[in-house]
């Protein structure tokens, strides 16, 4: 029995061991018509519990009743039938919802407030100071990697960063129960591995996680225990451990052996067992283990990428950073400096006078010429050409 053997048992029993968070007995869920006819049974008599520190999964094809189970925990939803209890308290208790995180499968934020904003809005409906909403909205918007996008409104986001920034928001409360919805939908396997490190840090600080996701290999990596759904009801349940092995086959894995020890090897195996039921290849790592790997060495040789990267720091212009202070000082410099020669170009306006006196003396050189026309002696002539006829007439009419 080898060291993984010997622990194995010790966990499971101080698993079994641990305080129930979660415990649920009966539990049945039917939705019915308009007219109280039974539509769907969503959920039929499922039992199980969710103990203290444990990573609980939640599996089953859609329409199975995984939602709606989330739902009847949340107190969301009546139960049609059976017992929920959260803390040792109803679902709809208060104090337990102050207890609970929860991330729906779906981020239904406000779009138009900014991912610092977002958390201080639920930070405030838990009723906490505004120091430890700043404090919290700062370490979280860290850890999820928004802190260079906090200025943002949410409605840009992403569906990934949305994922990001549900994701803080379920945990703004430090939350002793966190229930994540498909945790890991829309992220690229990067932000996937850091959302289950999170995951598996916070079972290590005692905090109870409840897991649905359609993402297998996620579930595989984090989970302790699970239960899988099928037409409403638990099909198999169990720690992960046991549900994954193979019983009726064993594995044995050494280092590269040489041509004539491995013939040894497969002649004493064939002794017992047929040629056919024996298979000698090379164990290989899962594909996400192997796209990370790919990915560092990249970064480390300094591989250049036009696509979205993680812990890499912001453009320096989107940052503020001081590379761009001189050029913002030398604009300053460039536009202070601009403003004399603007004063020198207005400096004459008193000229505007001079403008004024030489259209002045044009004016009055018009006016002195204007009684040089002679409109009032033709104006004299005419009247005395006018007298000379009217005396001619008045002398004719004498005679």
């Amino acid at each position: 029995m080898n060291a993984s053997e010997q622990v194995a048992p010790q966990t499971a029993s101080a698993a079994s061991s641990a305080e129930a968070i979660v415990t649920v007995r009966g539990l049945t869920k039917v939705f019915k018509d308009f007219w109280g006819r039974p539509k769907a049974r969503a959920v039929d008599n499922v039992d199980f519990e969710v103990r203290r520190g444990e990573v609980f999964g939640l599996l089953g094809p859609n329409g199975s009743g995984k939602s709606t189970t989330v739902k009847l925990l949340l107190g969301l939803l009546y139960p049609t039938k059976g017992n929920i209890e959260v803390f040792g308290h109803s679902p709809r208790h208060v104090a337990t919802k102050a207890r609970i995180g929860y991330l729906p499968e779906e981020s239904y934020l406000y779009r138009y407030l900014n991912s610092r904003e977002t958390l201080h809005f639920f930070g405030n409906l838990f009723e906490l100071d505004k120091a430890d909403r700043q404090n919290r909205a700062e370490q979280l918007l860290e850890m999820v990697g928004l802190s260079q996008a906090h200025l943002r409104a949410v409605g840009e986001f992403s569906k990934g960063m949305q994922r990001r920034i549900g994701l803080a928001q379920a945990l703004i409360n430090d939350p002793d129960l966190v229930i994540l919805d498909e945790p890991t939908s829309g992220l690229d396997p990067i932000g996937c591995r850091e959302v289950k490190d999170l995951i598996l840090a916070l079972a290590r600080r005692g905090k109870t996680v409840i897991l649905s996701s359609h993402l297998l290999s996620d579930v595989q990596d984090v989970c302790d225990r699970v239960v899988i759904y099928y037409g409403g009801r638990i099909q198999a349940m169990g720690p992960l451990k046991d549900l994954l092995a193979r019983p009726d086959a064993i594995q044995i894995t050494t280092p590269v052996l040489k041509r004539e020890t491995m013939e040894k090897v497969l002649e004493i195996l064939r002794r017992d067992v047929a040629e056919d039921k024996v298979r000698v290849d090379a164990p290989s790592q899962n594909l996400e283990s192997y796209f990370l790997e790919v990915v560092q060495k990249a970064r480390k040789a300094s591989a250049e990428t036009s696509g979205a990267t993680s812990g890499s720091q912001v453009a320096a212009y989107l940052r503020g950073s001081e590379s761009s202070a001189p050029s913002a000082d030398k604009l300053l410099e460039r536009l202070t400096g601009a403003t004399p020669s603007v004063a020198v170009t207005e400096a004459p306006a008193p000229a505007a006078p001079a403008v004024d006196q030489a259209r002045l003396a044009a004016l009055t050189q018009a006016q002195t010429q204007t009684p040089a026309p002679a409109p009032t002696p033709a104006k004299a002539a005419d009247l005395d050409k006018a007298n000379e006829r009217l005396s001619s007439l008045m002398g004719n009419q004498e005679k």
